[in-house]
């Protein structure tokens, strides 16, 4: 079959408005948010509003064999969902329904098109909380969110995206409908399915809905900052954090030179002075009086650590304009240039080395880069600034971003904590698993796409 009856059939199936070659359109359809990832011109792209839909869709490019990229919003920093040449990029935003909410079992259907926060405030009207909250919640999508296993802030105490799935329905490269996981708090039935695709960045299949597990709301969240004056007392209050088996719902950090950012974007003033180093931001949902005495035992862990101010609140307004300087740290960069931004997850006692490597190669290469990350759990985020007109930044901001790579990985981490391997990982993904967990990968891909037909060269090649 060749292209142009490949658009017919899919005209024919899904109608003329869902299947779009205009290239003025396609291109934007191109490519995420990673400026260093590789990307394509599609033949077309296609928006199904039902499971009909993607099975005619994958049918069809498979008989044609034309490679399938699935997509959401395209908020992702991996280049997971970037076109390759001649693809069909197979659109998913419009299955944007929440088809159950389950009070009595603390449980939710959705389609993979509803965006992140839209869902949380549907659940929350149920006196229910969807814990996955990642950085773009605004307009990510859940599809999205399952295809890269993202996590967010609030993972030190609720885990990442995994952890909320109790089944999926996927589209399978021969178009059949696989239905896997359940609806109970325990099953162990066969193996793990439903958590085999997520995190797989589309390239097993399509996943069309998802089941997932809900928590109670929790209560609104006392806050507490703390400023210290050497990166090393802040890595080494996060471990006596997790020594003492305190579990805040959420433990930020930010270095210095995304604190200076952040304070000159929002024109304010943090009170940790000018001489800080780091910066710790953490809440506790517990409520009343639980609340209250895990954040004065977090006060005290910060002041025993050298602390050279803290600052604790039950105000929600308060808290959430002190949380905003964390979560405005990549726009107010743009201050500076344009934005790089790693994703390494180290263990939590080798915070502060990994945040002194990346001072380190930001001298070497002679850019800013500043360090935000979820101290909670390890996963940072040193992010690269340069100037957007200029080669030569660009290339000294790429041989930083694997430097990053390098330095996490020598502490015993990982390459990506949340945002996946996509396209520009994949050497990285090797040398992390080795030849043997590179072997079932390929293996478990061939399996279920022996034709090659899901995001082919996304996370790793065929051979």
């Amino acid at each position: 079959m060749g292209n142009e009856a490949l658009l017919t059939k899919l005209r024919e199936a899904l109608g003329n408005a869902a299947v779009i070659t205009d290239s003025d359109v396609t291109d934007s359809y191109s490519r995420d948010m990673m400026p260093l990832a590789e990307a394509g011109r599609p033949l077309a792209v296609v928006l199904p509003s039902d499971v009909d839909g993607v099975q005619a869709t994958v049918r069809a490019c498979a008989e044609a064999k034309v490679p399938i990229v699935p997509r959401g919003a395209g908020s992702g920093l991996s280049g997971a969902a970037n076109a390759i040449d001649g693809c069909v990029v197979l659109v998913m935003t419009k299955f944007d329904r929440i088809l159950e909410i389950d009070p009595a079992n603390r449980l939710a259907v959705v389609q993979p098109g509803v965006v992140n926060l839209d869902f949380r405030n549907a659940v929350e009207k149920h006196g229910l909380f969807y814990p996955p909250d990642p950085a773009s919640y605004d307009w990510c999508t859940i599809g999205g969110n399952l295809s890269t296993n993202s996590g967010g802030m609030c993972c030190v105490k609720y885990g990442v995206t995994t952890d909320a799935v109790l089944g999926l329905e996927v589209v399978l490269a021969d178009g059949s409908v696989l239905r896997t996981g359940r609806r109970t708090v325990k099953g162990v039935a066969g193996y793990d399915l439903a958590k085999l695709f997520v995190g797989s960045e589309g390239t097993l299949g399509v996943i069309t809905e998802a089941t997932v597990s809900l928590r109670p709301l929790p209560q609104a969240p006392g806050t507490l900052v703390a400023g210290f004056d050497r990166t090393e007392a802040a890595g080494e209050a996060v471990s006596r954090v997790v020594r003492e088996g305190l579990v805040p719902s959420l433990m930020e950090i930010m270095d210095a030179s995304s604190i200076k950012a952040a304070e000159s974007y929002l024109n304010t003033d943090l009170g940790a002075g000018s001489d800080c180093q780091a910066l710790l931001l953490c809440q506790s949902d517990a409520g009343g009086e639980l609340a209250q005495r895990e954040l004065a035992a977090l006060e005290q862990i910060c002041l025993d650590c050298g602390s050279t101010m803290t600052y604790a609140t039950e105000d929600l307004t308060e808290g959430k304009m002190l949380l905003q300087a964390r979560r405005v740290v990549l726009t107010a960069l743009e201050q500076y240039g344009v934005w790089l931004t790693d994703d390494v997850c180290v263990p939590r006692t080798r915070i502060a080395e990994l945040i002194a490597g990346c001072e380190r190669i930001s001298e070497e290469v002679g850019l800013r880069i500043a360090v935000v990350g979820h101290a909670g759990d390890g996963n940072m985020h040193p992010t690269i600034v340069y100037a957007p007109d200029s080669a030569d930044e660009f290339a000294r901001a790429r041989r930083a971003f694997d430097a990053i790579l390098e330095v996490g990985l020598s502490l015993g981490g990982t390459v990506t904590g949340e945002h996946g391997v996509g396209k520009i990982k994949r050497d990285w993904l090797a040398r992390e698993i080795g030849p043997v967990g590179l072997r079932v990968h390929r293996q478990i891909k061939q399996a279920l796409d022996p034709d090659n037909l899901f995001n082919p060269g996304s996370m790793f090649s065929p051979a």
